[in-house]
């Protein structure tokens, strides 16, 4: 289990009100427009925006060879297990690969906090699998919360 006991973290502040920015996360077409990382597309499998609620999603590599699933894809099965409106999203994340070292559940909390200028929207990824590298992780999530920000201030 020490494997798995790996915390990351990000944050970004967007000039927006934190409902604004939490509607982002309880809506499916805007979830597709900004989580997919750079280089990726997302196809929503189920999406159930309540607390205990489905959230399955595919992400597709623009080039094969990186998917935890398959050669292109990774399957996210996930779970919403808290949503606070205007406060804070928690999903409980678990990637669909035979690799064991993408096994088990990494918890994403998603936090809005008042900041000057805006909102702080503040990812916490607990458990991260010892397959997604750090580097690959903070990439990505740097890349998401940019698409976040650029979703919202067209919106």
């Amino acid at each position: 289990m020490a494997d798995h006991l790996r915390i990351d973290t990000a944050s970004l502040i967007i000039a927006a009100p934190a409902e604004t920015i939490y509607g982002a996360f309880i809506d499916a077409e805007a979830l597709l427009a900004w989580l997919p990382p750079e280089g990726m597309t997302g196809e929503l499998l189920a999406f159930e925006p309540r607390p205990g609620g489905a959230f399955r999603m595919a992400l597709h590599y623009g080039t094969p060879g990186h998917g935890k699933t398959t050669a292109d894809t990774d399957v996210v099965e996930s779970e919403f297990a808290e949503l606070v409106p205007g406060q804070r999203v928690v999903q409980l994340v678990r990637f669909r690969s035979d690799d064991p070292a993408f096994a088990g559940t990494m918890r994403m909390v998603w936090d809005l906090e008042p900041a000057e200028g805006g909102t702080r929207v503040i990812f916490l990824g607990e458990d991260v699998p010892p397959g997604i590298s750090k580097e690959d992780h903070d990439a990505g999530l740097r890349s998401s919360l940019e698409n976040l920000k650029v979703y919202v201030m067209g919106h």
